[in-house]
């Protein structure tokens, strides 16, 4: 059988994996279950061919599974594994249970932090289901403010950062110094910095979807409505925003970047698992910025596998040194012209 936190963890999150690899050993297990666990019920909330009703009860079944409840999670997977398209999505809803049973086993601090992100995670989830309520382009809706979409990010992703703050300085004693309010903060901005860049990456798709993460009042200031986003001529009217919104998570990576550096370099793992996805984001936004219509591609701009393989190449000679992190974070940021 497929081990879940390796194998299978790799399947469903080819990027993910890099971080989860690199760090010390007995974090793995409560970030690999937490994320494998937010994988599912993700992969729940988008199973189109399940009514969205049908969704919303799963989604709620396996928030009460996540909490601990005595509910029964295996039916979930007899609804929803035999509709997905991609075997290491079926693979993971099949194996919740197990996932389960090992957060069950885990240190009492770390079985409530996996529980209490994943309480997060999966209200942003139903928020999303909620607020969404179409299922293609004709269905259209938009968030409607920038706090709105702030709050989302954090749900998805800045819970995220918290969690693994709080799990790293009960790990590891080198950080015993850190303010962990302070520095949860902190994380909780490079979660936002990395869900800010997949939204801005993913607005071509989502508005397909019926989802956009513009918000209305925003878009009305530029005399647009979300549906003319799906005109790639008019779609370009959306510029200013879209900058102004690369601009924010910027703002949000220069925290990150405070944060990796804050590491002790003792614990290169964990400055490695938190350098290489910013890394790859600071690239990512650099390549949205350049593109002259990015909310009008067909697929997601994302950065080449040759330039993923240089950039854990560079930081990994790169990651004793403050000042060559930092000149590696800034080359890249430099590239991000708005």
């Amino acid at each position: 059988m497929t081990d879940l936190i390796g194998d299978l963890l790799r399947q469903v999150s080819r990027s993910f994996y890099l971080s989860l690899a690199i760090l010390p050993r007995p974090l793995r297990e409560p970030i690999g279950l937490a994320y494998l666990l937010a994988r599912a019920s993700d992969t729940v909330a988008d199973t189109r061919l399940l009514r969205r009703p049908e969704r919303l009860h799963h989604l709620t079944t396996l928030r009460a599974a996540y909490a601990g409840e005595p509910v029964d999670a295996s039916t979930v997977a007899r609804a929803c594994a035999p509709l997905q398209a991609h075997a290491a999505e079926r693979e993971l809803l099949e194996r919740v249970g197990e996932a389960l049973a090992r957060v069950d086993r885990l240190p009492s601090d770390d079985r409530a932090a996996v529980r209490s992100v994943l309480a997060t995670i999966t209200e942003g989830q139903r928020f999303d289901l909620d607020r969404f309520p179409g299922e293609d382009a004709a269905g259209l809706a938009a968030l409607d403010t920038l706090d709105e979409l702030d709050h989302y990010t954090y749900l998805i992703a800045g819970c995220v950062g918290e969690f693994w703050t709080r799990l790293h300085v009960a790990h590891r004693p080198r950080l015993a110094r850190w303010d962990v309010a302070s520095m949860s903060l902190s994380g909780v901005r490079f979660g936002k910095a990395l869900q800010l860049t997949n939204v801005l990456r993913d607005i071509p798709a989502d508005l397909r979807h019926g989802r956009c993460y513009l918000p209305a009042r925003e878009l009305a200031r530029l005399g647009l409505g979300a549906r003319d986003l799906l005109d790639p001529g008019k779609a370009s009217g959306a510029r200013p925003l879209l900058d102004r919104l690369l601009h924010a998570a910027l703002e949000h990576y220069d925290v990150a970047w405070r944060y990796t550096l804050a590491i002790p370099r003792g614990e290169w793992r964990m400055r490695l698992a938190c350098a290489w996805p910013l890394l790859i984001g600071l690239g990512t936004l650099a390549a949205i910025a350049r593109h002259p219509n990015p909310l009008a591609v067909d697929r997601p701009i994302k950065i080449s596998r040759g330039d993923v393989r240089a950039i854990l190449a560079r930081s990994s000679l790169a990651v004793w040194s403050d000042a060559a992190l930092r000149r590696e974070a800034g080359r890249l940021r430099a590239t991000v012209r708005v």
